[in-house]
């Protein structure tokens, strides 16, 4: 694959911290040192190897009608007549998109579009909703807006405590702990996980008591006299009820359900309360269950009672996961979201995008289900009938993932848009090879809010197309205009997003190039953009941040003698997501070349289970084999597997949060067994 002879500008295909890299000559990658996420010049070896995704043999070149290369021509025009056949045969809503937070803010503006002018269909939703879907609601109820991290990355360089709950980035996105070398950390995990062994507290509770703990830090805030009484006054409303709410969570209640010692939840709020400049960060770990609004809430209370959000040095913030989780949500890939972060529902939004888009507002259909409540529903009489895949591997990647692979299997039509063969795209009607990474440009969003621009360095393979000149081909055949430079694609996003809370029209690509990366809001050309959105006021009409009682519950499913034991699931250094991507790459494949399960020896030796053996962990929804791995990192009552194979997700439970349609990855109840 023919590459520029001069080094290119541009950003890490995986996480949301977006590392600049350039890429050189014979593919050679090399990290930026202008782009503050990774300006210290690191990148994890996910990021040194991501040369190899360009020259991978298994890339797809060719597109695939049931399993034979076609021509493009008859590849879209098979599916342009199959989806105007099942819409006309059971309506729009029998044909579902489901995206992906790997995609482009252009693509994810397209795709959005796409569902809502050239399908007419409101069932569109994106693995973005598995990522940071909780933490997205307790930060609208909070603070009236949601940007993951309200602040600069570089801003933690300088801080004194740094809180994590449910985060690991010493794995997920090592350039990140270069941040985290000043501040006393403070993480709470059931395992000890690398970036727990960095810090200089680990409270380690019982799977899905997070909320427990939050609401006993709290309580422990006030009556210990550390509450920022003037802050609270002056910039928030609703302390009183959370403040009465909190009575029965004394501590020794608190330790009783979660099991950290009272004397851990004391010394973790005094270092929050006693320095001048804190941070509260949450993560998957705390986010991806039934009731992680809730606890994200409950962890955004303590950091407002303790006066941290808004204040330039403090705050709170999220951990986004995927590499554009942020924007992908942000511009139509959610189901009850237009671009610019409005809501679906809103006669003002509705109006204003259909302006943009040229048709009547009452022809954008409303809200859909939300992402597992759409793959729960294919093939069944009252769901899609044919679902359009870019960019997620949901045979992987979903809970409860037999059943969803079934749902998938009985779709009238199945179409997926990959540069590999996936585990779902192995299932497909039609498979469409389409660029990557390197071989387009486009934007992303990282974590911080800051829009980010990736740029094409080399020729995609012949016979590949981009995501946006397929949608754009796919929405020809059915009679609209699309465009498929990403530059025209991103003007009219800016169009769409002007006066929403994600407010991108004053950014451009020149812009970004210049000042590597625009923060939004940015509503206007001369706008330098928004790096710490709260300083003054917050987002709500009143400027205030809101203050929400909330309360602990059980996990949706604790361990019984059929299924004594949790399961948690979580990343590993070399391999992200589904692993469609890394479980390709030679160098990765080498550093862990299959999952396993932790389980702490006290639980290994019960079993009668020893390093290497091969497990079989069962849960009420399937099952999953993998090598033993004995570690007293992980909790005696716990086991922990990997979920970029499949396996893990085949375990996990879909019950899913009632605010944000999250499923409840991070905790369910599992037969633990030495495979026979």
């Amino acid at each position: 694959m023919p590459g520029s002879d001069v080094a290119t500008k541009t950003h890490c295909p995986y996480c949301a911290l977006q590392c600049g890299m350039e890429i050189g000559p014979g593919l050679a990658i090399g990290p930026r040192t202008d782009i503050p996420a990774n300006a210290s010049g690191a990148l994890c070896q996910k990021g040194w190897t991501a040369g190899e995704l360009l020259t991978n043999g298994r890339r797809l070149t060719t597109p695939l009608l049931h399993g034979e290369a076609v021509d493009w021509d008859v590849a879209l025009d098979h599916v342009a007549d199959r989806l105007a056949a099942i819409r006309a045969e059971h309506g729009p809503d029998a044909v579902a998109v489901f995206g992906g937070g790997g995609l482009t803010n252009e693509k994810a503006y397209s795709l959005g579009k796409f569902a809502r002018v050239a399908l007419g269909t409101s069932q569109i939703d994106y693995n973005g909703r598995f990522c940071m879907s909780s933490a997205a609601a307790a930060s609208i109820r909070a603070f009236g807006m949601d940007r993951g991290m309200p602040f600069p990355i570089t801003d933690l360089d300088e801080a004194d405590v740094v809180l994590i709950a449910g985060g690991n980035v010493a794995e997920t996105m090592p350039p990140f702990v270069r941040h985290l070398d000043g501040p006393r950390l403070i993480v709470i995990d059931p395992r000890r996980t690398q970036t727990a062994k960095l810090a200089w507290l680990h409270l380690q509770p019982t799977p899905g008591t997070d909320l427990a703990l939050a609401l006993g830090l709290l309580h422990l805030a006030i009556a210990d006299d550390l509450v920022d009484e003037e802050y609270v006054a002056a910039r928030t409303t609703g302390f009183d009820e959370v403040r009465t709410s909190l009575s029965s969570w004394w501590p020794e209640r608190v330790e009783r359900v979660t099991g950290v010692p009272v004397h851990q939840m004391r010394q973790a709020v005094r270092a929050l309360a006693a320095v001048g400049k804190a941070y509260i960060l949450t993560g998957r770990g705390a986010e991806q269950h039934a009731k992680g609004t809730d606890t994200v809430t409950a962890f955004i209370n303590l950091a407002l009672a303790l006066g941290l959000p808004g204040r330039h040095g403090s705050g709170y913030g999220c951990v986004t996961g995927q590499g554009n989780g942020q924007g992908g949500r942000e511009h139509g890939q959610k189901a009850d979201q237009l671009p610019g972060y409005r809501k679906i529902d809103d006669p003002a939004a509705r109006e204003h995008l259909a302006g943009i888009w040229g048709i009547p507002a009452e022809d954008i259909p409303g809200p859909g289900r939300s992402a597992y409540e759409l793959l729960d529903a294919l093939g069944t009489p009252d769901g899609p009938r044919a679902l359009l895949l870019f960019g997620s591997n949901p045979i992987v990647s979903a809970p409860a993932a037999d059943h969803v692979a079934a749902r998938i299997g009985a779709l009238d039509l199945l179409v997926t848009c990959d540069f590999v063969m996936s585990e779902t795209a192995a299932m497909a009607d039609v498979v469409l090879p389409v660029t990557q990474w390197a071989e387009e440009s486009g934007t992303m969003t990282n974590l911080e809010g800051r829009v980010l621009l990736r740029r094409r360095a080399v020729t995609p393979p012949e016979g590949v197309r981009s995501d946006l000149d397929v949608i754009a081909g796919l929405a020809g055949r059915l009679g609209h205009t699309f465009e498929t430079d990403p530059a025209a694609v991103f003007d009219e996003l800016r169009r769409a997003s002007q006066g929403g809370p994600a407010d991108y029209s004053g950014i451009t690509y020149e812009r970004i190039a210049n000042e590597t990366g625009v923060f939004w809001p940015c509503p206007a050309p001369g706008h330098p953009g928004t790096p710490r959105p709260f300083l003054d006021r917050f987002a709500h009409p009143d400027g205030r941040a809101r203050f929400t009682p909330v309360q602990h519950r059980p996990a949706a499913e604790e361990p019984d003698a059929d299924y004594p034991v949790y399961l948690s699931t979580g990343r590993v250094l070399a391999h992200y997501q589904s692993g469609a991507q890394t479980r390709r790459i030679a160098p990765l494949v080498e550093a862990a070349p299959e999952p396993f399960v932790e389980l702490h020896p006290d639980l290994a030796e019960q079993l009668d289970i020893a390093a290497g053996d091969v497990v079989r962990v069962s849960s009420r929804r399937g099952e999953g084999r993998a090598v033993a791995r004995i570690s007293d990192a992980i909790r005696r009552d716990t086991v922990f597997m990997p979920f970029h194979w499949e396996g893990a997700n085949r375990l996990t439970n879909p019950a899913l949060d009632p605010t944000s349609r999250m499923p409840e990855f991070k905790v369910c109840a599992v037969r633990v067994e030495r495979d026979s």
